[in-house]
């Protein structure tokens, strides 16, 4: 048996490195990966060996060309972020929700009923209910409309598999780091550029407070839990495809001091703190703490600790 993967949002850096992981696995559930197209929007750089195919996820039609009726498994990805999101709310609509429904239709047309890895948020929590740390069962009660927008597609995400349509899982990501390139319409962007400009030998100012405390978790991490979420087996989900996928919860003071461990043999930039309310505004809403035992018990991992993501920032992007 063979298999497409597709990878919506894919020239992202979580796209790239799942593409990456995808093409050394081979396959999925026994079955060969064929081909691996990576769709997404002009820019960016592609992955060797995986087909990149440019277009808008509200484009519909292009989206149902896209899945096809192939055998196939599809990771969504392409998102408006959170900081873009909260300045453009009809875009995020657009893009987050209608786009999210283009995917599923396309599943649904296709009537093979696909794996289908939705990339959601903890930042679908929020409000002044939730608890310090946030479980598989928190009630989503999202403060940005990045949020919303995700916890309405895990609602579709679920009855979609509730009607036989696709076999689907919703994995809400904490903030990923660390995020190479240019920094990013995210308002936890900061929490990549803590470590990436100051290990460049760049001078960095925080737009939040060092007592800021998010959960993160690394790129190898993230990409390996996505790819494992295509193996797994939906049944052990239950009627709840939704679940949190393994965060450390940390402050940026840490992030401050692990980036100073990490480069000590390096020309590191400096770091100052100058608060952005807007951005401040927005970390507010978000969850301190999270867990994530569903996700555990499929055989996922969590990192080590922020030391052990910023050594495999620096070996992967930053040597």
């Amino acid at each position: 048996m063979r298999m497409r993967v597709v990878v919506t949002g894919g020239l992202g850096f979580i796209g790239r490195g799942l593409a990456r992981r995808l093409l050394a696995l081979g396959s999925i559930r026994g079955e060969e990966i064929s081909e691996v197209v990576l769709f997404d929007r002009p820019g960016g750089e592609g992955v060797e060996g995986a087909r990149v195919v440019h277009g808008d996820i509200c484009d519909r039609e292009q989206v149902a060309a896209l899945v096809g009726r192939d055998d196939v498994v599809v990771f969504h990805l392409a998102s408006v972020l959170s900081g873009e999101g909260e300045r453009d709310f009809d875009l995020a609509l657009r893009v987050n929700l209608d786009g999210g429904r283009n995917v599923l239709e396309a599943c649904r047309a296709g009537g093979r009923r696909p794996r289908l890895v939705f990339a959601s948020t903890i930042a679908a929590f929020g409000g002044s209910a939730m608890p310090e740390t946030v479980t598989d069962t928190t009630k989503p009660t999202p403060q940005t409309t990045y949020g919303a927008t995700k916890a309405a597609c895990e609602l579709l995400v679920n009855d979609y598999t509730r009607k036989g349509f696709v076999d689907g899982i919703s994995a809400r990501l904490p903030t990923v780091i660390i995020r190479p390139g240019a920094p990013n319409a995210a308002a936890s962007s900061f929490a990549s550029a803590v470590f990436r400009e100051p290990l460049a030998g760049i001078d960095y100012v925080l737009p939040v407070g060092l007592e800021t405390r998010i959960p993160v978790i690394g790129e190898r991490t993230v990409v390996e839990g996505l790819a494992r979420l295509a193996e797994v087996d939906g049944t052990e989900l239950g009627d709840d495809r939704g679940l949190n996928l393994p965060g450390i919860s940390v402050t940026v003071a840490e992030m401050v001091e692990s980036v100073r461990r990490v480069g000590a043999d390096r020309r590191l930039g400096s770091i100052e703190v100058a608060p952005d309310p807007e951005i401040e505004a927005i970390v507010r809403t978000w969850a301190r703490r999270s867990s994530a035992e569903r996700a555990l018990a499929l055989g996922l991992r969590e990192d080590e600790g922020l030391d052990a993501i910023v050594r495999a920032y620096v070996e992967d992007h930053a040597a």
